[in-house]
């Protein structure tokens, strides 16, 4: 897509070649060369608000000594936040029996699932209904879920949504969400005992300290997260889910992400689910 002939800034091969490297090296996400309106549009409003007159002196002050909160606003905004409640839908039909046959071969262990592209929380309400709908609300199940982007973690955390969010049905309005009143009208919450069972926070998945991660997960959702890697990237990343998991546990993927290269990581059990080799 070419730039507004009335862009406010210029965006120079140089610059864009610059914001992929950095990118890249901080997220490990790959810029296609075809995103210099977006990467336009979205880092040109730091621009503003830092008031930096140019791309090249943007860039040059984040190098030179960038705060940790101006790297952080350079990462969100150059991440893609798409999601919605019971997104892939089929991946929680499948989940339930997951869900049932891990319950019963942990024996009272409590089940740990990481979501590790939580968004704005769509999908981690939609792995903690699926966990109380299967086992019910007395579930001993912890959920991680994480985010590069702090602001949609922010998003996340406070679980306030539009009453016309979409995947939800009637049913499980009513269930898992209280509606607002007055100024709150047309807004809807989760419930306590559905929160309750999340822990949001940030991770980096280029990050070295998996470790913090705690104790092993049984099953990881990480959809749609690794098209926007290289296939280097990809491979170091899975081999680092194969590190957090325990023997057995599942991975679910995006509908357009294929690992078949890495069947001695994990090996394909069902539609665009894995389990760990």
């Amino acid at each position: 897509m070419p730039m507004p002939a009335d862009a406010e800034y210029t965006l120079t091969p140089a610059d864009f070649d610059r914001i992929r490297r950095l990118i890249y090296e901080r997220a490990g996400i790959s810029l296609h060369a075809g995103k210099q309106a977006m990467v336009y549009s979205r880092l040109s409003r730091r621009l503003r608000e830092t008031r930096m007159s140019s791309f090249a002196a943007y860039l040059d002050a984040l190098e030179r000594g960038g705060s940790d909160a101006e790297w952080q606003e350079f990462v969100n905004s150059l991440t893609t936040n798409l999601t919605a409640f019971f997104r892939e839908e089929h991946h929680f039909h499948a989940l339930v029996d997951d869900l049932r046959a891990l319950a019963g071969r942990n024996a009272g262990k409590p089940l740990r699932i990481w979501c590790n592209a939580a968004s704005t929380g769509e999908e981690p309400y939609s792995l903690a209904m699926t966990v109380i709908e299967t086992l019910g609300l007395s579930a001993t199940a912890r959920l991680v879920c994480s985010d590069i982007d702090t602001k949609v973690l922010a998003t996340a955390q406070r679980g306030v949504y539009g009453a016309d969010a979409r995947g939800l049905s009637p049913e499980r309005l009513k269930r898992h969400f209280l509606r607002g009143t007055g100024a709150n009208s047309g807004s809807i919450r989760v419930k306590p005992e559905l929160a309750r069972l999340i822990e949001f926070r940030p991770f980096n998945l280029m990050s070295p300290s998996w470790s913090a991660l705690g104790d092993p997960f049984d099953i990881v959702f990480c959809r749609n997260v690794m098209i926007y890697f290289d296939a280097p990237t990809q491979r170091k990343v899975l081999e680092r889910i194969h590190g957090v998991t325990r023997p057995g546990a599942l991975l679910y993927v995006g509908h357009s992400e294929n690992f078949t290269d890495s069947r001695d990581l994990f090996r394909l059990r069902g539609k665009t689910i894995y389990e760990r080799v």
